[in-house]
């Protein structure tokens, strides 16, 4: 690992420290992942969090029934609008922890406890410390022990072909995956429910044995969620950031979303993060994650507004020192030559935004691929991916493709989804090209993006050939 990896611009004037942030349309270009639950479900705390910087809704199934989640998801929507047995895995000398669900790690609410003996069904322990359990709901993990239990269990595959096939999942976060035969399961599954054969797969890394087959796995998935809190457990804590800055890296070079958990547990209950969980965040983001998410800070936690803004804050203010120079180097050695077509145009529009100093890299594309892989080379510049509707038929039903695509783009670092008009055909056209980018840019102008006198790379397709163009906006 070399020191290179900590992408920090230098040299950093510390009077700039103090300066205040700019207010900007976009507060980050980091995604922040919120969990809803009993704090954080109502539309009025919903449509706090948005405000806030929440880009992705998570639903956890690991507790609430369809009826409560379906009607958390449907005050999402008006927000928008608005705005088992252990017995025969495990052997003396092991380690159990059991804490409340969605865990701190705290000693005073986490129980340690070592497997002393097996009495037939029954798992003598010795408990390694003095806790107080609370909560109604607790979480129970056995530090590195293979269990053989399927990685989608029968509730899983029920809430997915109800809750899930009804509300059309953008994406599935696949608890406890081990191997890439997990995630290959998981897909077929996927695959013969109709429309979810496009929803996308986050493979969980949270055990030993999905670290051991991390590579693998990394081939499989569209993106990785690093599990800090299970996997914190397995691992000596002396080597947790060396799994983060690797499993990161590894994602970035693939070109796939990196999602970090557990950066500011104390939150839960406390207006203000340590000073120790504000550094990792940051870190996290030098590193070069795409999104955070939090999980007891908004599902149960007292201050769930609070925490998605002050992590936001964080977020920006780590990414106006992230060495973009240095990453952009480093990803187009690691690509190598020859690249492929559109890995050339994509680093390409990047170079080139980088070199005019363009406000913003807008992407014209019909499957999110093109300007996704613009993200990977993470400009200093939002990227505005344009997504183009496509007419598809199925059974004499005629219905228009885009929206999975663009709502996939909102858990990318950097990447900021427009649905185009459905009457705006895929098949392009010097008219239909300069129609949507004319909403582009008046998009971009309204929401104070862009100005007049500012530069815009634009990077599309015209017939058979792939452009990229500088345009320099007038008064």
């Amino acid at each position: 690992m070399h020191s290179t990896h900590l992408l920090l611009e230098e040299p950093i004037r510390m009077a700039t420290i103090l300066e205040p942030s700019k207010p900007s349309f976009f507060p980050a270009m980091t995604k922040i992942v919120g969990t809803l639950g009993p704090k954080s479900r109502s539309v009025e705390a919903i449509s706090a969090c948005l405000k806030a910087g929440m880009s992705v809704a998570r639903f956890d199934f690991s507790w609430g029934d369809v009826d409560y989640h379906q009607e958390t998801l449907e005050n999402l929507k008006a927000a928008i609008k608005g705005t088992k047995k252990l017995c025969a895995a495990v052997k003396p000398g092991d380690t159990i922890f059991i804490g409340q669900y969605l865990f701190t790690g705290s000693e005073t609410t986490s129980v340690w406890l070592e497997v002393s003996e097996l009495k037939g069904d029954d798992v003598v322990c010795t408990i390694k410390n003095t806790a107080t359990l609370a909560g109604s709901l607790f979480t129970l993990h056995v530090c590195q022990v293979h269990i053989d239990l399927p990685t989608l269990t029968e509730a899983d595959k029920n809430a997915i072909t109800t809750w899930g096939v009804r509300n059309k999942v953008d994406f599935l976060s696949l608890s406890y995956t081990r191997h890439a035969e997990d995630v290959r399961e998981a897909r077929e599954f996927l695959s013969k429910l109709g429309d979810l054969n496009q929803t996308q797969i986050f493979a969980k890394i949270e055990s030993v044995e999905g670290l051991t087959h991390f590579d693998e796995i990394l081939q499989e998935a569209d993106g990785i969620i690093l599990s800090r809190g299970n996997l914190g457990i397995d691992l000596p804590p002396e080597k947790v950031f060396l799994f983060q800055k690797a499993a990161v890296y590894k994602c970035n070079m693939a070109g796939k979303p990196a999602v970090v958990t557990r950066v500011v547990d104390s939150m839960t209950d406390n207006l203000r993060p340590t000073r120790a969980e504000a550094t990792d965040v940051a870190n996290a983001i030098l590193d070069g994650s795409d999104a955070i998410l939090l999980g007891a800070e908004t599902l149960r936690g007292l201050y769930p507004v609070e925490t998605i803004s002050t992590v936001g804050r964080i977020c920006y203010e780590a990414e106006k020192v992230f060495n973009q120079d240095l990453y952009f180097k480093k990803t187009v050695k690691y690509v190598g030559e020859p690249m492929t077509h559109l890995e050339s145009i994509a680093s390409s529009a990047v170079r080139a935004a980088i070199k005019v100093k363009a406000s913003i890299i807008i992407c014209f594309t019909s499957s999110g691929r093109a300007a996704r892989l613009i993200a990977k080379y993470r400009p200093t510049m939002p990227v505005l991916s344009v997504v183009i509707p496509r007419l598809k038929t199925n059974q004499l039903r005629w219905s228009f493709t885009g929206a999975f695509e663009a709502r996939q783009s909102l858990i990318v670092r950097g990447l900021f989804p427009m649905l185009a008009d459905p009457r705006h055909p895929a098949e392009s056209t010097n008219a239909s090209n300069e129609s949507v980018l004319k909403v582009a840019l008046d998009h971009g102008k309204a929401s104070g993006l862009i100005k007049s006198h500012d530069r815009v790379v634009v990077c599309q397709k015209v017939g058979d050939a792939s452009v990229v163009k500088i345009i320099e906006l007038e008064d």
